[in-house]
């Protein structure tokens, strides 16, 4: 069996797996883990795609790969401990800055190759539809010739559904860690469907409330258009990462069955990325509509305050004309009704026709002004 490359790192001395006629170093050694830490999820030595061994502790399966002729090793981790990664690390030579990542989680999702080691950051997701948000899990893959680390950093994906897939297709497992690869890209990749299923009921929906004029429509375009964003960083760099297995494809000799479906995540990747595009851009122009309407029922809102504001006024020109016109007649007839003893024209024979006169007089000229200027 191949020795395995090693690179460099801060975290103890770097173990070379020794060849047949070199003595096995002791399982109690400290650079070993002996017992097992909380984090490790599953364990296992496969050859020829089926299950061989479920060691106990990372010493067991060290030391069972060293001697299973083309064995791989799949070992899963649930937000392990930096000890528990310095030990993995230690074994299968993984670069410091990889092993980094991998402790502080919080990564973009991108493809890097260390030596003949890759290292892959994945963004699995869900789609909450009660709060319409978008649940992230980040995964990162270590891979090499005869093993593959996973690190789960969230309860998504679930890698128990892809291991049982693969260990029910020994073919496809025998194909080595680009098999894990391939099987984990196509459980995240898939995970993005009903995402976008969702994501694209919820535009529906919104579609409605902007054309039934609800207020709270923009908030809800905003937020959702957010989520979409966010979603969009975690799958558009899957189309680079696929390009970029796509090309060492003859450089690592990767089996043509492989080959054809790590193309075919690569067109699901592509095909969600089309439709996200499409979901932004139509939640953009929604919120475009959105405002329009918005200032449509506020222009029309105005012409109607206007409407109503003109009808008042003209309301109250009426009322304010005939009370003019009523209060000429009776200011003339309280003045002439005070009695006084020397008032002019108190004991005029022609007196009351004149005042009553006077009254019609006044009162059909301010009727002729308020008529002229449309207030009656």
């Amino acid at each position: 069996m191949p020795d395995r490359r090693h690179l460099p790192l801060p975290v103890g001395r770097i173990r070379r797996k020794p060849r047949e006629d070199e003595q096995r170093p002791a399982l109690d050694e400290p650079r070993h883990v002996d017992e097992r830490r909380p984090g490790v999820v599953d364990s296992a030595v496969y050859r020829d795609g089926k299950r061989q061994c479920s060691p106990n502790t990372l010493a067991e399966t060290y030391d069972a790969l060293r001697h299973e002729q083309d064995g791989m090793a799949w070992i899963g981790l649930y937000r392990p401990g930096a000890k528990l990664l310095s030990s993995l690390a230690a074994e299968f030579g993984l670069h410091e800055l990889a092993v980094e990542d991998a402790i502080n989680a919080h990564q973009r999702p991108k493809l890097e190759r260390y030596g003949e080691t890759l290292f892959v950051v994945l963004r699995a997701a869900r789609y909450l539809d009660d709060v319409e948000e978008v649940e992230f899990g980040e995964l990162h893959v270590f891979l090499g010739k005869d093993f593959v680390i996973t690190v789960r950093h969230a309860e998504s994906p679930d890698l128990a559904v892809v291991r049982h897939r693969l260990e029910d297709d020994p073919d496809l497992l025998a194909l080595g860690a680009e098999a894990v690869l391939y099987a984990i890209l196509d459980a995240v990749v898939d995970g993005y469907g009903p995402v976008v299923a969702g994501i694209e009921n919820d535009v529906d929906e919104i579609e409605t409330q902007v054309f039934d004029g609800d207020p709270a429509v923009s908030r809800r375009i905003y937020e959702l258009s957010r989520e979409v964003v966010d979603f969009q960083r975690a799958a558009q760099p899957l189309v680079q990462m696929m390009d970029a297995l796509a090309a060492g494809f003859d450089k690592y000799g990767v089996d043509e069955e492989l080959r054809r479906s790590l193309r075919d995540v690569a067109d699901h990747v592509t095909h969600v990325n089309e439709r996200v595009d499409g979901l932004r851009v139509l939640l953009r122009d929604i919120l475009q509509v959105n405002s329009i309407l918005v200032a449509q029922k506020q222009n029309e809102e105005m012409t109607a305050l206007s409407r109503t504001s003109n009808a008042q006024n003209d309301e109250v020109k009426k009322i304010s004309a005939w009370a003019a016109i009523l209060f000429a007649p009776t200011t003339i007839a309280s003045i002439y009704g005070m009695n006084f003893k020397h008032m002019p024209e108190l004991h005029w024979f022609l007196g009351y026709p004149f005042a009553i006169l006077l009254m019609v007089m006044v009162s059909a000229g301010l009727y002729i002004v308020f008529k002229r200027r449309g207030w009656i």
